[in-house]
C-alpha cells in the first residue's frame, strides 16, 4: 500500500482573512509558532502567506504591516493537493511548483497541510523511503548477477 497525503499531513491549519492585516498575520503566526497561514476569501482558500512572503514584500519593500492586507503579499495562485494523492505525487507537484508548504483541500475546503519538512520527519515516509532504496538495490544486484552469470 503506498502511503497518501492524507496519512501525514497536519490536519490543524491556520488560516487567515485576505483583507486582514500582516500585522495581525505575523501575530497569529507568531502566537502559533507557524511559519505560514492559508488565506481565505470568504471560505474559500485563495493564497498562502510565509515568513518568507512578509520578508520580500514587506520587509525589504519597507511597507506598513498595519495598513498592508494579507491579499497583497500573499503568494498565489494557490497550489494545492488532495487528501488521496500518494506521497510521490505530492513531491513531484511541489519540487515542480516549487513550493515547501502544499496545503492540502476536499471540496473546496483546507482539510490539511503537508511542508517539506514532513517528508523527513515522518517514520512512515522514511520507512517507505528505505524499502524503495532496498528494492532498487536487490534489483540491480540481481541484474549484476544475472549478466555474470550469463558471461561464464
Amino acid at each position: 500500500m503506498e502511503l497518501k497525503v492524507e496519512d501525514i499531513m497536519a490536519e490543524n491549519v491556520a488560516t487567515v482573512k485576505d483583507r486582514g492585516t500582516v500585522r495581525e498575520a505575523a501575530e497569529l503566526m507568531d502566537k502559533l509558532n507557524i511559519g505560514c497561514l492559508i488565506v481565505l476569501k470568504g471560505n474559500k482558500p485563495v493564497g498562502i502567506v510565509t515568513e518568507r512572503d512578509m520578508l520580500k514584500r514587506v520587509v525589504l519593500e519597507v511597507v506598513d504591516p498595519v495598513f498592508t492586507k494579507v491579499h497583497e503579499i500573499m503568494s498565489k495562485p494557490l497550489v494545492s493537493g488532495k487528501p488521496g494523492m500518494t506521497i510521490e505525487e505530492a513531491s513531484n507537484l511541489m519540487r515542480e511548483k516549487k513550493v515547501k508548504r502544499l496545503p492540502v483541500l476536499k471540496n473546496g475546503r483546507v482539510v490539511g497541510l503537508i511542508t517539506a519538512a514532513d517528508f523527513v520527519r515522518s517514520p512512515q515516509v522514511i520507512k517507505m523511503m528505505i524499502q524503495k532504496i532496498k528494492k532498487q538495490i536487490y534489483s540491480d544486484v540481481l541484474a549484476t548477477l544475472e549478466a555474470k552469470l550469463e558471461i561464464e
